[in-house]
């Protein structure tokens, strides 16, 4: 009986092992297919949002991501923010290891509560929490549950099941539960057939989007936004509220109308500032002249600074309080100015923006909140003034790659209108580069540049010019010149503003060992400063399109005077590549003692096809090549002087 009973107990022990080396978690049961160059797999992810009421909803989200090697460990970090529209209620975690038994849970007091302000905020709400297992066992699985509960309904999750590249899913869901007759507005990206509806407790409408099986993919160079080729649902409202404030976004117009709705009365100037707009404009005939007078105005008298609480988030402070305070944030300073235009009798509108240089298209058929930044749109005859108002040193009709190109919400009385912010194209994103040098016995280039950078090309230089102290811009410069020794002389900045602003840029430079000579010969590179750098890995399985985005011409005049004595042996043959991509030219002389160089580019931008992207490789490849083509002198032999009896 003893015996029996060991070999039960010994069986059951056993039983049990196999379980726990074979749980829900264990790499094993991931297929096959998933495992192929991903870095992580997300297991599984059931996401539900409850809209309870106009003014309140419910998001409760579990998941589980295996994370097979160390490039995977940033998804197994948890990270939300929360603030007074968005509230944590409850976070819960587990560690699993290869196998899928449970190592860790979570506790409370390991999750860090962090700010998410940063130092440009004044007063923020919002706040972060953070926790991270920092297990380093390959491969291990982490599984996060979280409860927020929404007070305003204005902002909606997405889905996006698979969120990054090297990353595959094995299951995910969302369910948007709301009253049987309430609309929930929804705009699926690849995402085969129409959601499932079904019915919940109370008549509720359960509407459930469902994937299963998504293998891991790449992010080739150039491809189009990460949505487009991806599965995605963006959801928005129809009727909602937020601190009381009701609104609908059914249309842009409807959206319009609230934005427009939280900004009325908060226009009104303190009487000192309304005399002084008078003092400006009133003899001053010429709208455009008005518009730059107020404009500066405003940059040398305020400053930005974020301010989030609560509404505050998307309500701009009123004019009083930005011309006692001196400061404001995006929406406050827009208003602002908005209030100082309108004294002077210069209608204007405030516009939303999704602003950032690489930040995603708006779905302009889908009327939802996707903006993050306010600018202001002035019209006058037959042109429009456009006025990034959290600048001080921006001039007056420019944005930058910031806001530029891309579409807007204009707001008014009427509501909301999209329309589209400028392109700054070939002919404005310029670089006009002229290069003298001189390079002695001692092998030493001396160098002195003048450039000229035209609009998008200005940008860095715009910010060096006012962000940095001479000592900072030294020691970028020195950073930045693609020479293997040198000093930087001396440097001189000059800016021209205006709605198209350049920036000249004067260089003395002094480059050690920059020609390379061996024996009798000096090889040397004509082109001293301007040289592509990309290189891009041919790829024949190319599955996504093209997107170039930034367009631009380069031309560089170069002329190197070079110790007496040498006579050009080898000079590269000129070059001259044209293609959809855009154009090269390159061309090298020797006249004496001088090498003369001329290079330009005209970069295009547009959308391709896949099957383009070899040519663009060699695009590429040719111009990286060429820029680095060597001119051989060699020195002639001096005869020998008679020798005497």
């Amino acid at each position: 009986m003893i015996r029996s009973w060991i070999c039960s107990v010994v069986c059951l022990l056993a039983a049990q092992l196999t379980f726990a080396a074979d749980g829900d978690y264990a790499v094993s049961k991931i297929p096959a297919a998933l495992l192929l160059k991903a870095n992580a797999v997300k297991r599984f992810e059931q996401i539900s949002f409850e809209v309870v009421n106009p003014g309140e909803a419910v998001l409760r989200m579990k998941y589980a991501i295996t994370i097979l090697n160390e490039n995977g460990d940033a998804h197994a970090a948890f990270v939300d923010s929360y603030d007074k529209f968005q509230q944590i209620r409850n976070i819960e975690g587990a560690l699993f290891d290869a196998n899928g038994k449970e190592l860790k849970r979570l506790k409370n007091k390991q999750i860090i509560d962090a700010t998410g302000a940063d130092d440009n905020s004044l007063m923020d709400d919002n706040r972060r929490k953070f926790h991270h297992f920092y297990h380093k066992i390959y491969p291990y699985t982490v599984e996060y549950e979280e409860e927020i509960r929404y007070e305003g309904t204005m902002f909606y999750p997405f889905w996006l099941p698979r969120d990054d590249e090297d990353f595959s899913v094995e299951q995910s869901s969302i369910s948007i539960i709301c009253d049987a007759d309430y609309t929930v507005r929804y705009r699926a990206m690849n995402y085969p057939g129409e959601p499932v509806v079904t019915t919940g407790s109370k008549n509720k409408k359960i509407m459930t989007w469902e994937v299963k099986a998504l293998p891991a993919i790449k992010d080739e160079y150039a491809s189009p936004e990460w949505i487009t080729f991806n599965t995605a649902v963006f959801f928005g409202p129809t009727d909602f509220e937020m601190e009381k404030y009701k609104g609908n976004m059914q249309t842009w117009q409807d959206f319009g109308k609230f934005v427009y709705a939280l900004k009325t009365g908060r226009d009104i100037l303190p009487e000192n500032i309304r005399q002084t707009v008078h003092q400006l404009t009133d003899k001053v005939a010429d709208p455009r002249e008005k518009i730059a007078l107020l404009y500066e105005y405003m940059q040398k008298n305020t400053r930005y600074i974020s301010i989030q609480l609560g509404i505050g988030g998307w309500q701009p402070f009123d004019a009083t309080y930005v011309a006692t305070k001196a400061y404001g944030d995006c929406k406050a300073l827009t208003n602002y100015m908005y209030s100082l235009l309108k004294e002077a009798g210069i209608p204007s509108f405030y516009t939303l923006v999704r602003a950032g240089r690489s930040a995603r298209k708006i779905m302009t058929d889908f009327p939802s909140s996707q903006f993050n930044h306010v600018i202001l749109c002035v019209p006058v005859s037959k042109d429009t003034v456009w006025l990034e108002c959290t600048s001080q040193t921006m001039p007056p009709g420019y944005l930058g790659d910031f806001t530029c190109d891309r579409d807007v919400l204009l707001v008014d009385e009427n509501g909301g209108k999209l329309i589209r912010t400028p392109k700054y194209g070939m002919k404005e994103n310029i670089q006009i580069r002229k290069v003298k040098a001189v390079l002695d016995d001692a092998d030493v280039l001396s160098v002195k540049a003048v450039t000229l950078y035209g609009g998008l090309q200005q940008d860095q230089y715009h910010g060096l010019i006012h962000g940095l102290s001479k000592d900072k811009v030294k020691e970028y410069l020195h950073e930045q010149l693609d020479f293997a020794t040198y000093d930087v002389n001396s440097f001189e900045y000059n800016e021209t503003r205006s709605v198209l602003p350049a920036v000249e840029e004067k260089l003395d430079i002094s480059v050690s060992n920059y020609a390379t000579i061996t024996g009798k010969r000096l090889f040397i590179v004509p082109n001293v400063m301007t040289r592509t750098y990309r290189r891009l890995t041919p790829d024949e399985n190319r599955v996504y399109d093209l997107e170039l985005g930034f367009e631009y011409k380069d031309v560089d005049t170069v002329e190197i005077t070079i110790p007496a004595g040498y006579s050009a042996e080898s000079v590269p043959a000129d070059v001259a590549i044209s293609g959809k991509f855009g154009n090269y030219k390159c061309a090298v002389k020797v006249e004496g003692n001088t090498i003369r160089y001329y290079r330009s580019i005209e970069h295009f931008s547009g959308n391709f096809p896949a099957k383009d992207y070899a040519e663009l490789v060699k695009f590429y490849d040719a111009m990286y090549k060429t820029d680095r083509n060597k001119v051989v002198l060699v020195k002639s032999e001096t005869p020998a002087a008679p020798r005497g009896f």
